[in-house]
């Protein structure tokens, strides 16, 4: 990380002084008042927001927390534009590159103009293809750019040595959001086939195919997209990093798909033929069978549908509404697309975000907030470690092991140490998608230049404006970009109590997150390897079940629930998070005395009620099905009630009764740490 001139002792000095001026805390307009904090924690803790700020017609959920990430990005828009105005950047500088992308794809009539014309190259090159030669240039020329069909081979961890860093080959070119899309016979399934049938059909006719070849073409995709999608692995088994451990000899890459020629897209990739891991085997023999059967007319109407699914929001006007309508309205019913300012700023910050980047930090993430940030990483760290030694479930052997492995944890907060320079990235003014082609380019081979060398740990997954957090296994990080270092996650100041309560609980998610029941598979070391007794990993498992158990009792309409076994990382992270977080709070408020009773609500209700305002979504019906069907992470409404449901502490801060909606009963409490 990049230092300050400033000793630590001094910035935590400018901390405390910040934070002395003027302190606030929880949002107290914000709550529900005739809600009751033990009966439904989430309509309570900012049920009076909700009501009055519904949600924004090009948003599929709203929160403070939402909001707050929608701010970001007009403090993104505000150094976008100043860069933009400028056109005396030197040539391939941060401010060039960041500043003339970001002006092209806010030069809407030029865009409107152009048409479908930055893409008809691309669709004609297709077109030309004759013979399974020409279809594999095809398929290396798409995967130079990163439109991944029908499958991806991308940089990562050796599964075994992550200090080595090794290329994987991946599952890829699906439309819809899942394989289950694709197979499951609900009647929403079976209205988003329908829905996408028309859109690829539409899509293709804007782009000048004749109506009745348009819908031939939609069920060409569809069909092609179906049998990948039977091969595929579905999203609980994607979340077992055992059944994507398939180390395999560059040799034997011709043995599960001999009508691929690997050589050839490896030499044209520059990879070097060191071992490879193969995620999913059954996937690439299905992509080797389309190879070998599957007549050129119908590859040829997939890999263009491709092209147009990944340009649609760099053309024009009728290509993004009809992206907008299928992807937005029926996915997630938004019922207005964002300004476009908003789509270019996070297209920046997509392709160019280290670049952006540099600006970001130096307006919105001060020295004292990253000195702040590390004294509250430190006190969660601290207290998953007592948390650890007083399991009384676990032996010590395998408490040794965990104690080995949280000593091991990598924070990285704010910003890489070395911003990226994206060298030979040409960036003009003249058209919004040769840029996203360039940029896209730049960054494939910037992740291949990573294959058969050491791993690099100063290397970032999220960029610094992103309003995010994640934890890499393979490397044992937990990482926080500036951009959720934020209002109201964290303020410099804020009380001790709202910090530890909102990015508190998620630095504890992140950290709980390297003992889910996926992180718990990966050692000290990051490798997938064992480290459990028999016995403490059975009753891991059990703990595990309980929180699978409780999830999927959560329903978002009837009929339809939560997926105990897809949602259980990610509520074992909440579930511990809440937990830790709450601990260090106390922790660090040793030796300093109680923070004050504020709006009636003590320190260790507003810890509570932080969390609650922080993790408030409010989410429309469409979002949460496309959520239950696909995304690990529960509905918001139950990442505040499910976890904190489970919590003593919460019990006792707001004195519920034993059989509260808000109080589990004491046989069914999940507590896996």
């Amino acid at each position: 990380m990049i230092r300050s001139s400033l000793p630590l002792v001094a910035l935590l000095a400018a901390a405390t002084t910040a934070s002395a001026g003027a302190v606030h805390g929880i949002h107290p307009e914000d709550i529900n008042r005739s809600g009751d904090p033990c009966t439904d924690f989430f309509d309570y803790a900012n049920g009076a927001w909700r009501q009055q700020n519904p949600i924004p017609s090009y948003m599929d959920r709203w929160s403070r927390r939402w909001q707050s990430g929608e701010v970001n990005k007009e403090h993104v828009r505000d150094i976008l534009t100043e860069l933009s105005a400028r056109t005396d950047w030197p040539k391939g500088s941060a401010g060039q590159l960041a500043g003339d992308f970001y002006a092209a794809c806010m030069d809407e009539s030029r865009v409107d103009a152009l048409g479908s014309q930055p893409v008809q190259p691309w669709l004609s090159d297709i077109a030309a293809i004759d013979d399974a030669a020409g279809l594999q240039r095809a398929i290396r020329t798409l995967h130079d750019v990163g439109v991944a069909v029908p499958f991806q081979v991308s940089a990562g961890e050796d599964l075994h040595d992550p200090s080595k860093t090794i290329a994987h080959v991946y599952a890829g070119g699906l439309g819809l959001p899942d394989r289950d899309y694709y197979l499951k016979p609900e009647a929403r399934f079976v209205e988003a086939r329908a829905k996408y049938l028309a859109h690829v059909a539409t899509m293709f006719e804007l782009a000048g195919v004749p109506a009745a070849q348009a819908k031939q073409n939609a069920q060409t995709v569809f069909a092609f997209e179906k049998r990948l999608a039977q091969a595929s692995l579905d999203n609980v088994q994607l979340r077992d990093p055992k059944l994507q451990d398939h180390a395999t000899a560059f040799a034997d890459l011709s043995k599960l798909a001999p009508h691929f020629d690997w050589e050839a897209y490896f030499d044209a990739a520059k990879l070097p033929r060191d071992a490879l891991n193969v995620t999913q085997p059954a996937f690439v023999q299905q992509v080797d069978r389309e190879l070998a059967t599957t007549p050129l007319p119908q590859w040829k109407a997939y890999l263009q549908w491709h092209v147009l699914n990944a340009a649609a929001d760099s053309l024009s006007k009728p290509f993004v509404e009809e992206n907008f309508a299928f992807n937005g309205r029926f996915l997630t019913g938004a019922t207005e697309i964002k300004p476009r300012w908003k789509r270019c700023a996070e297209a920046t910050d997509q392709q160019l975000g280290e670049a952006l980047g540099q600006k970001y930090v130096e307006k919105y993430f001060p020295p004292e907030a990253k000195a702040r940030m590390q004294e509250m990483v430190k006190n969660i760290l601290l207290a998953m470690d007592d948390t650890i030694n007083e399991l009384d479930w676990m032996d010590p052997a395998t408490k040794k092991k965990a104690l080995e492995k949280r000593a091991t944890f990598f924070p990285k907060l704010g910003y890489p140490d070395k911003f990226k320079t994206y060298d030979g990235v040409v960036v003009s003014r003249d058209s919004a998608w040769d840029n996203v082609v360039a940029a896209s380019r730049w960054n494939v081979a910037d992740n291949r230049s990573q294959i058969g060398k050491p791993t690099d740990r100063s290397r970032w997954g999220m960029t610094p404006p992103t309003s995010n957090a994640y934890y890499n296994p393979l490397q044992n990080e937990i990482v926080f970009p500036a951009g959720i270092l934020q209002p109201p996650a964290f303020d410099v100041n804020a009380t001790d109590a709202v910090n530890y309560g909102a990015i508190g609980v998620v630095i504890g998610h992140e950290i709980s997150h390297g003992f889910d029941d996926q992180g718990a598979q990966f050692d000290a070391q990051g490798r997938l390897a064992n480290w459990w007794t028999p016995a403490d990993n059975r009753k891991f498992q059990a703990r595990g079940e309980c929180v699978v158990k409780q999830f999927e009792g959560y329903f978002i309409e009837p009929g339809v629930h939560h997926n105990g076994k897809l949602v259980l990382g990610e509520s074992i992270g909440d579930l511990a998070g809440a937990k830790i977080a709450y601990r260090a709070y106390l922790k660090s408020r040793e030796g300093k005395g109680p923070e004050p009773t504020l709006d009636g609500f003590t320190p260790q209700q507003q810890f509570f009620i932080a969390w609650g305002q922080w993790r408030g979504d409010e989410t429309r019906m469409e979002t949460q099905r496309t959520m239950v069907q696909g995304d690990p992470h529960p509905i918001a409404k139950f990442r505040v009630n499910g976890p904190l449901s489970n919590l003593p502490a919460f019990r006792e801060a707001f004195q519920c009764k034993a059989d509260a909606p808000m109080v589990r009963p004491e046989a069914d409490r999940c507590e896996v740490w």
